[in-house]
């Protein structure tokens, strides 16, 4: 299964479970197929990120809050949700002021890795420092916050770290990564070294080629603790899923995107 580029999303579903890669990245579906799907929290998140996105240049909470209503209708979740925003905005602002020089939000990127891949990705944002060093940030609502230990072996940190160090043409030691999560006001940050980095990459390298050599038929299901909020649950062979129902799957979407 020939691929070409690999984004840390890409990487992550392959790792969860081969059938969930197969249906997203394979067959291209990209509708919910799960009944049970609850994506009130997903949609928060997006809404909050939007907003910080958005905000990287605000000096008050009102400039923060005049987004928040703005971009409200463009997000569906429950009103309920909306008494976490303004700490979260508040604990924002308080970052804000801590940050230096603002590079970017929402950094597109893409580094070749040999002559034939490469990573790709968005970053949610990117700050210098007054040493010269850089900042990545990645931000996060889930309840629970990752620790130190989850990051230093976390892929996106990883191929954020090399792609910012390519891009500025600094060494990954002058790049820290971190997860900031603005509704617990934490930061959990971690920097790579560049033989860390290039085992990473040597692992990865041999993960695309095991990825091109597979056939359709060689993306098995495998049963853990997503499966629940797998948006192909419907689908898989492990719930009741057929070929049937897949072949019906693409067909509908394909007559949509034509």
């Amino acid at each position: 299964m020939y691929i070409k580029k690999v984004s840390p999303s890409k990487l992550k579903s392959y790792d969860e479970c081969k059938k969930k890669y197969k249906f997203r990245y394979v067959d291209h579906l990209r509708k919910t197929y799960n009944n049970n799907s609850n994506t009130d929290a997903l949609h928060f998140g997006s809404y909050v990120h939007r907003i910080l996105e958005l905000g990287v240049e605000a000096k008050s909470v009102e400039e923060l809050e005049k987004i928040a209503k703005e971009e409200r209708a463009n997000y569906t979740f429950p009103d309920s949700f909306e008494k976490r925003v303004p700490d979260m905005l508040k604990n924002f602002l308080q970052l804000n002021e801590k940050l230096t020089e603002h590079i970017s939000a929402e950094q597109v990127f893409e580094i070749p890795i040999t002559d034939d891949y490469a990573i790709n990705g968005i970053i949610d944002r990117v700050v210098k420092g007054e040493t010269g060093k850089y900042l990545v940030i990645d931000y996060k609502t889930s309840k629970r916050a990752s620790t130190k230990r989850e990051l230093f072996t976390d892929a996106q940190m990883i191929m954020y770290a090399y792609a910012i160090s390519k891009m500025y043409n600094v060494s990954v030691s002058d790049v820290t990564c971190c997860h900031y999560y603005p509704h617990m006001d934490k930061l959990v940050s971690v920097r790579f070294t560049p033989s860390h980095v290039a085992v990473f990459l040597r692992k990865l390298t041999s993960k695309i080629w095991e990825i091109r050599k597979k056939k359709k038929s060689e993306f098995p299901p495998q049963l853990n603790q997503f499966c629940n909020w797998c948006n192909f649950k419907n689908l898989c062979p492990e719930f009741g899923g057929t070929d049937k129902m897949l072949e019906e799957a693409i067909s509908s979407e394909r007559s949509v995107s034509v």
